[in-house]
Order: structure tokens, then C-alpha cells, then sequence
């Protein structure tokens, strides 16, 4: 298996989907470093050699953010936009969906279960 910013990739994907077990690496982003290391995307993660995989791992360490830095990053953005309170960070205070999106049928999965009715206490 190869070890790529922290992540084991599985060996019997082709290089440019087991890029994508990187968080904050999809399809198009795999594509272009595969692009910029001259590997084919189509080869196996077992077949790639040891100086593939190194120009890999530069590539992603040096240019792009991912894994630990980029969930920091994104945390600490967020984090800013509810301390100056604009509509934004009121929206991830309140729990609410941030990017315009109707509350009042669905918007379950930001706001939660629904709440259950008041139940009389037993005596």
C-alpha cells in the first residue's frame, strides 16, 4: 500500500481514484497532479515504482493543502465568520444551513431531529 500525507491508498485502484482517499483531493485535482508528475492514470496503485510515488508525495506536500491543514484551515475560517457575526457565521451558530437552502420542509440533516411532542410525567 502506499502512503501518501498520512492516508493509505489501496493497492488495487488505478493511481487517479486512490488520490481521491486523500481528503481534499477529488477527480479533477488528481488528474492534473498525475499530469504534472508524467504518470499514466491508468496504472495501478501496486504497479506505480518508489520514485513515482515520491514525486507523488512531493507534489501534494508542496503545492496543495490537505488532510490536517486544510480541515484546520477550513475550521479556522469558519470560526471567523461567527465571530464577526456576519450572515454567514450566524447561520453555523444557529445550526441552519448556510447557503440559502428552504428550512421550512426539509434542512433536516443541519437542524436535526424533529422535536418529539411533551410527555406527561408518570406517576
Amino acid at each position: 500500500m502506499a502512503h501518501i500525507a498520512g492516508v493509505e491508498i489501496p493497492n488495487n485502484k488505478r493511481v487517479v481514484i486512490g488520490l481521491t482517499y486523500i481528503y481534499g483531493i477529488g477527480r479533477s485535482l488528481s488528474s492534473e497532479i498525475l499530469k504534472k508528475a508524467n504518470i499514466d492514470e491508468n496504472i495501478k496503485v501496486q504497479d506505480l515504482s518508489v520514485e513515482q510515488e515520491r514525486l507523488i508525495r512531493d507534489l501534494i506536500q508542496s503545492e496543495y493543502d490537505v488532510e490536517g491543514t486544510l480541515r484546520t484551515r477550513i475550521a479556522l475560517d469558519i470560526k471567523r465568520l461567527m465571530e464577526i457575526n456576519c450572515y454567514r457565521g450566524l447561520r453555523h451558530k444557529r445550526g441552519l444551513p448556510v447557503h440559502g437552502q428552504n428550512t421550512q420542509n426539509n434542512a433536516r440533516t443541519r437542524k436535526g431531529p424533529k422535536p418529539g411532542s411533551i410527555k406527561k410525567k408518570k406517576k
